[in-house]
């Protein structure tokens, strides 16, 4: 911890949601493998766990220090949502209002630890101007794509009407306000639990594998797949075998892996039996996809979600689900679009092969 008071030292804010939180975390490893810095990440003490795991398992403990940020108390937003996973999805705007009530524990947090940087996220350009009251600079880090950006300076710094917004590919309309899901995280030590899977997939064919990581039709497809679920707050005890329906594990046994939680997405992807990833399209998630040259299957749930998925739809990239007149997925348009992509990845593979 010597290392703290000597070194660069680095205040790290992002956002409090996983998908934000882990590019932070990245950066972090990134930056420490170039230089001597010591870096402070800020959260809510219920991203800790995740928080440290990351840190723990990268070695990076000497390095990387947890803040809390102290949002106020409220009967509405308890502790346990003090963050996007599991938050029930009327409670987002919640958690943003009382994430703005925070400047006065965050401008305490500058006072008493005096980085010489401030690296801030999307929802919190006061930080900026925090900092610099106390002479200390700032820079935005924002993990999210230009066209979400974009779409963001257009619609709100230009106050355009959304039919002059000159990218109509990535238009979207009244549909996309639907059921939001929360994005699947790691757990503490899950890796060694899910050595079978990877043996499973190896003895996999070549691009003949759906890795999904939510909830879906999957019967319909007859694709190989693994898909991952993660039951809401309060009904973890629920087993896999009692969410699903009656005599679905058995039927889908031997071309089908469904687990709980978490899976080693990035080693999934990175595999050659993976042909394909039904996604949420949140941009982490596609980031790794376009890394390891694995298509999409869009099935965007909220936010700039629908951005995403449109841009990679454009660049030939990914498949959006089409959804019914009342803007809900339907079995049979997955399953289509996973045989679809499926064949094609097969194909290609013969002729690579």
């Amino acid at each position: 911890m010597a290392s703290e008071t000597t070194n660069f030292r680095i205040l790290m804010f992002p956002w409090l949601a996983h998908g934000h939180i882990f590019p932070y975390l990245e950066l972090s490893k990134r930056l420490l493998i170039r230089k001597n810095f010591y870096i402070y990440l800020c959260s809510t003490p219920i991203n800790f766990t995740s928080i440290n795991t990351f840190i723990r398992n990268n070695n990076l403990s000497e390095s990387i220090g947890v803040v809390q940020l102290h949002l106020p108390p409220s009967h509405e937003l308890p502790p346990h949502y003090h963050t996007t996973k599991n938050l029930p999805s009327d409670l987002v705007f919640t958690l943003l209002e009382a994430f703005q009530t925070a400047k006065s524990s965050f401008s305490d947090i500058i006072t008493t630890l005096k980085p010489d940087l401030v690296i801030f996220d999307i929802f919190q350009p006061w930080a900026a101007r925090l900092a610099s009251s106390q002479g200390i600079p700032a820079v935005h880090f924002a993990p999210l794509g230009a066209a979400t950006r974009s779409y963001s300076y257009h619609h709100y710094v230009r106050r355009h009407p959304d039919g002059d917004f000159p990218f109509q590919e990535l238009r979207f309309g009244d549909d996309n306000e639907k059921k939001s899901l929360d994005d699947v995280n790691k757990d503490d030590d899950e890796e060694e639990k899910y050595s079978d899977m990877m043996e499973w997939l190896s003895k996999k064919n070549q691009h003949s594998t759906v890795y999904i990581s939510f909830g879906s039709e999957l019967e319909l497809c007859d694709a190989n797949f693994i898909s991952v679920i993660r039951f809401p707050l309060g009904e973890e005890d629920i087993s896999v075998e009692d969410a699903l329906p009656k005599g679905f594990l058995e039927r889908v046994k031997e071309r089908g892996i469904v687990v709980s939680k978490w899976a080693p997405q990035a080693r999934i992807l990175a595999h050659q039996s993976t042909a394909s990833f039904v996604s949420h399209c949140g941009w982490s998630s596609l980031n790794e996809s376009l890394y390891f040259g694995v298509p999409v299957i869009g099935m965007p749930m909220k936010l700039t979600m629908f951005i995403d998925c449109k841009m990679l739809v454009e660049a030939g990239a990914c498949m959006e689900v089409v959804r019914d007149e009342n803007g809900a997925y339907k079995g049979e348009e997955i399953a289509k679009a996973i045989k679809k992509v499926v064949v094609d990845e097969l194909r290609r593979a013969q002729v690579e092969g």
